[in-house]
């Protein structure tokens, strides 16, 4: 093989060994639990729209289920079509990966640009997943607005289910090994 093929199959691994660290570390420790009902997540999509409305922005919800299949879905008049999808990615990220898209966001911003070759990863802030009594039942994805609009209207959908946790703090970007001699 040659040298400079070795290189960077050895980086490109090294990329994904510290990216999947530092996902783990923003993951929420909950289990999944049974797919959130319909009319819950009717009832979460309901009061993120709320907040939206209250604060004079236009979005769509996504609420998906445990695997990140949709369950229910709203688009508030006015709302870019282009978040139609969106929403449905940061749920979806959310519930598959038992976290915050907004984890990967930050990891992106620390330089883990590995990340962005893990499928089905939308790495915008938006998503959250949805936690009723200590397990996971799925996700809410909201888009349209900038991205701290978006997750404070998931966070007051996901809350009108019970208290969310807070998600644990950014893992501290990794000290590079010292350089060989």
């Amino acid at each position: 093989m040659k040298p400079y093929l070795r290189m960077t199959i050895v980086l490109a691994v090294l990329g994904l060994v510290f990216a999947s660290r530092d996902a783990r570390a923003q993951q929420w420790p909950n289990p999944y639990g049974a797919p959130i009902a319909v009319e819950a997540a009717r009832k979460a999509a309901a009061a993120a729209t709320v907040e939206a409305r209250k604060n004079g922005w236009a979005v769509a919800v996504a609420v998906v289920d445990t695997a990140g299949d949709l369950v229910f879905f709203e688009r508030m008049d006015g709302t870019q079509v282009g978040s139609v999808k969106v929403s449905q990615e940061k749920a979806r990220t959310s519930a598959r990966f038992k976290r915050p898209s907004k984890a990967f966001e930050d990891a992106i911003a620390n330089g883990r640009n590995a990340i962005l070759g893990l499928p089905d990863v939308t790495p915008v802030e938006g998503g959250i997943p949805v936690v009723v009594e200590g397990k996971i039942v799925g996700a809410i994805g909201v888009s349209g607005g900038t991205s701290p609009q978006d997750a404070q209207c998931a966070m007051a959908g996901a809350n009108t289910l019970g208290k969310q946790p807070t998600p644990p703090p950014p893992a501290a970007p990794p000290t590079p090994p010292p350089p060989k001699k």
